[in-house]
C-alpha cells in the first residue's frame, strides 16, 4: 500500500473530508488529493502536519504503507515502548511469509557482504539522527543495527538531535519558538528547555543501548556509552541584525579524548551542545556537530538518518551516488527554483553538510531514510545501497590493470566465454598479458575490463576482451571504457584500432569502425586468425 493510500484510508477512518484535512494542515485540497493518488510527493513538513491532524506519526504512516511489501514482521513505531520491548523479546526471530527468501539466497547475500565486513573492522562511523527517532520510538530498532556494527568492531560515534523534544518543552512553558534563517534564537528561557530536552534524550538513548535482552538482537550486547564535554563552541552572535544569543557553532572537537574512548571499546554519544572556556553552554545544530566530529576524527563514514529516502533530483529520481561537485550543482539549481517539489527539507539541511564533510576529507557521507527498518545495514552491506552516498571524487575510475586484478577480470569474462562471445582465455594467459588490460572500478569493485594488444610495426592496436558486470550494464560504461582505451591508444602513438567480433558488430559500427577484410589486419594477427570462428574484422582510424 502506498503512502498516499495510507493517508487516504486513515483520513476516512477519522471521518475527515479532504477539505477538512486541507484546512487542518493549511494546504490545498487539490494537492492533498494528488498526494493520496500518488501523483505528487509529500514534503517532510507537510507529512508532519498530516500525521498530527490524523493523530498519528510520520513513522507509523511509513511503516503501515510499507507493510504489504515488507518480508518481515517489524515493530510498529506507534506502539508504547513497553509493548515494543515485549515484541523485541518474543518476536526476535523474524516471522517469514510463505515467499520467504531461500537458504541459497541468504547464503549468497551473506557472502556478498563479506568484503564489507572485512573492510569495516576498526573503521570510525559517525551516525547522526534527529530527535524524532527517539520521540517516535524508532531508536529501539536502530539499537539492533548499532549492536551489529559494534560486534564487527566498528568504532561508533552517535550525534543526536532534540528539536521535537525542545518544541514540546517550549509549548509546555507557553514560550514561542523564534527562528532566523533556520536557526533557533536561543534566549535564556529557551536555553533551559534545550538543556532539559537534550538531557532527557541522552538518558533515554543510554538506557536503550544498555539492553541485553535474551532471544533478541541485543542478546549478549555489552555496549558502554561515553559522553561529555567533547565539543567546544562559540556564539554565532548577531546575524542580519538578529542576536542569536545562546545559539552557537562548533569551535573545536576534542578528537584525542574521543579516540581514547573509542580505543577502549566504548560508543561515544554527543548531544548538539557545546561548551565555552568561559563556562557557557551553546545550542548547536545537529549537522554542525556531526560534520565537525567526522572531520576531527577523520571518520571513514558519516551517516545521516533523514525523513526522505535519500537525495532526489528535480525530477524526483533518487540519486544513489553523487560527488560533492554534483551535490553543489543540485543545491544551486534548487536555490534558483521557487518550488522544488522533490527536494525535501532534510536534504537542504544534510546535503550541504555532506559536501562540507567530503571537502574536508571524510571519504563517504550517506543520507538514508530513518523510516526503513535496517536501512543502515542495507546501505552499508549491499552493493547498490538504499539511500544516497556523497563522495569527494567519482566512485568509478579506470586504470591499467595489475596482477591483483586477474581474479576480477576472469570473473567478468568467463560468462561471455561460455556463451561464445569472447575467445576463451585461461588464468595463465591473463597473467601473462595483464599489462595490456585496463579495468573500470566502482568503489573498489572491478566492474569492467578491456584490453589493448599492440602491433607496433603497423601502428595498430587490437581492442579486445570488453566486458561489463551485468549489474552495471545499460549505463554507458562500455562507452566510457572504450573511450578510455581509445585515448590510451592515441597517447601510445597508434594510428588505427581494430577488433574481431562475432556478435557485436553493430556496437562497433556505431562507434566509427568500418568492416574490413582479414587481409587488412597486421600480418602477425592474420597468422593467428581462426577461420573456424569466422570473426568479422572492424577497423577505425584514430
Amino acid at each position: 500500500m502506498s503512502l498516499g493510500n495510507q493517508i487516504r484510508n486513515l483520513r476516512k477512518s477519522r471521518h475527515f473530508t479532504l477539505q477538512q484535512l486541507a484546512i487542518a494542515v493549511e494546504a490545498d485540497a487539490g494537492n492533498l488529493s494528488r498526494i493520496e493518488r500518488g501523483e505528487l510527493g509529500v514534503s517532510e513538513a507537510l507529512l508532519r502536519k498530516i500525521a498530527a491532524a490524523l493523530d498519528t506519526t510520520p513513522a507509523t504512516l511509513y511503516a503501515q504503507s510499507d507493510a504489504m511489501n515488507t518480508p518481515y514482521s517489524l515493530p510498529t513505531a506507534s506502539l508504547p515502548l513497553t509493548a515494543e520491548l515485549q515484541r523485541s523479546t518474543y518476536q526476535a526471530a523474524p516471522v517469514l511469509p510463505q515467499n520467504q527468501p531461500s537458504s541459497k539466497d541468504f547464503v549468497q547475500w551473506f557472502r556478498s557482504a563479506t568484503p564489507y565486513i572485512h573492510a569495516f573492522g576498526g573503521c570510525t562511523f559517525v551516525i547522526a539522527f534527529g530527535g524524532e527517532i527517539v520521540d517516535e520510538k524508532q531508536f529501539i530498532t536502530l539499537t539492533h543495527d548499532l549492536n551489529l556494527l559494534a560486534s564487527l568492531e566498528v568504532r561508533l560515534v552517535l550525534v543526536h538531535g532534540a528539536r521535537p523534544q525542545i518544541e514540546k518543552r517550549l509549548k509546555r512553558d507557553k514560550l514561542t519558538p523564534t527562528f532566523h534563517n533556520g536557526l533557533r534564537v536561543t534566549d535564556d528561557e529557551a536555553m533551559e528547555a534545550v538543556k532539559e530536552a537534550n538531557g532527557a534524550v541522552r538518558v533515554e538513548i543510554e538506557a536503550l543501548l544498555s539492553m541485553a535482552i535474551a532471544n533478541s538482537p541485543m542478546a549478549g550486547a555489552d555496549i558502554r556509552v561515553a559522553s561529555g564535554n567533547f565539543v567546544t563552541a562559540k556564539p554565532l552572535g548577531v546575524l542580519d541584525g538578529v542576536d542569536l544569543q545562546h545559539t552557537g557553532e562548533v569551535r573545536k572537537v576534542d578528537a584525542v579524548s574521543i579516540q581514547k574512548r573509542l580505543n577502549d571499546g566504548e560508543l561515544v554519544l554527543l548531544s548538539p551542545l557545546g561548551y565555552s572556556p568561559t563556562g557557557e553552554v551553546f545550542n548547536l545544530s545537529l549537522e554542525d556537530v556531526a560534520v565537525s566530529t567526522a572531520i576531527a576524527l577523520d571518520a571513514d563514514k558519516l551517516i545521516f538518518l533523514m525523513d526522505s529516502e535519500g537525495v532526489q533530483n528535480l525530477r524526483g529520481e533518487l540519486l544513489r551516488e553523487m560527488t560533492a561537485d554534483k551535490a553543489k550543482n543540485l543545491l544551486k539549481n534548487v536555490s534558483g527554483n521557487e518550488n522544488p517539489l522533490h527536494v525535501s527539507e532534510d536534504t537542504l539541511y544534510y546535503l550541504p553538510a555532506a559536501v562540507r564533510a567530503c571537502e574536508h576529507g571524510v571519504a563517504r557521507t550517506h543520507l538514508i531514510s530513518r523510516h526503513i527498518d535496517g536501512a543502515i545495514i542495507q546501505e552499508l552491506f549491499t552493493l547498490e545501497g538504499i539511500g544516497t552516498m556523497v563522495t569527494e571524487l567519482p566512485l568509478e575510475t579506470m586504470r591499467q590493470a595489475t596482477i591483483d586484478d586477474v581474479g576480477g577480470i576472469l570473473k567478468l569474462i568467463e560468462p561471455l566465454e561460455n556463451e561464445g562471445i569472447l575467445v576463451r582465455r585461461g588464468r595463465e594467459r591473463i597473467e601473462m598479458e595483464i599489462a595490456h588490460f585496463y579495468v573500470m572500478e566502482h568503489d573498489n569493485h572491478t566492474i569492467g575490463c578491456a584490453a589493448l594488444y599492440p602491433f607496433s610495426e603497423n601502428k595498430m592496436a587490437e581492442f579486445a576482451c570488453l566486458a561489463i558486470d551485468p549489474q552495471y550494464r545499460g549505463g554507458g560504461r562500455g562507452d566510457k571504457l572504450f573511450n578510455y582505451c581509445q585515448n590510451q591508444a592515441k597517447t601510445l602513438g597508434f594510428k588505427q584500432l581494430f577488433c574481431l567480433t562475432t556478435r557485436t558488430e553493430h556496437w562497433f559500427l556505431e562507434r566509427g569502425f568500418s568492416q574490413q577484410s582479414v587481409e587488412k589486419l597486421p600480418q602477425e594477427k592474420q597468422k593467428l586468425y581462426n577461420f573456424q570462428r569466422k570473426s568479422k574484422v572492424f577497423i577505425k582510424s584514430l
